[in-house]
């Protein structure tokens, strides 16, 4: 989770990202960030998130985008 929060911070690194709930609900994330967070995301995991799996569900925290590197992880 810490290389998470560090790859999150350095897109907005003044966004509290353990308590924020609605990353894209609010837009503060926009498409381009999310193209740099599942680049990076892939890189430091090497996990690949497929299509299907980039919905704002999956990207509106810092957990529930963890909770799906986790599940990538394990398949």
């Amino acid at each position: 989770m810490e290389e998470l929060l560090k790859i999150l911070k350095e897109i907005h690194s003044d966004v509290d990202y353990e308590t924020c709930t609605t990353l894209i609900d609010d837009g503060i994330l926009d498409s381009f960030d999310i193209i740099s967070i599942i680049t990076e995301v892939s890189s430091e995991f090497d996990v690949q998130i497929p299509a299907n799996e980039i919905v704002p569900e999956n990207f509106n925290s810092a957990e529930a985008l963890w909770k799906l590197i986790e599940r990538l992880e394990d398949e």
